[in-house]
């Protein structure tokens, strides 16, 4: 759907307020189709932002899970890594 909304759930530390807010900006933004809402559509776009936010917090507060929480930094890492392979340049072929 949209590539900028990360996974939240079972990280340590946990998913902080503002990446919660920020997800729930892309995730109303995709729906809504608008980057910036005019000012007729503000208070409504804001609003919208706000309750995904609310039941995203409820959805990971009720979550449950087995799994070890994974290590941001590790994970990180292996998106550099991912993005470096995947937009690496093609190599060059030299004929002599």
């Amino acid at each position: 759907m949209c590539r900028n909304i990360k996974p939240l759930f079972n990280f340590d530390p946990p998913a902080t307020d503002a990446e919660i807010a920020d997800a729930a900006l892309q995730f109303v933004r995709k729906l809504s189709g608008l980057n910036a809402p005019s000012q007729k559509n503000r208070k409504a776009f804001d609003r919208a932002v706000k309750k995904v936010a609310a039941a995203t917090r409820e959805l990971l507060d009720s979550l449950e899970t087995t799994q070890p929480a994974k290590d941001r930094e590790v994970e990180a890492a292996k998106a550099r890594a991912r993005s470096a392979l995947r937009f690496a340049p093609s190599p060059s072929i030299v004929f002599e």
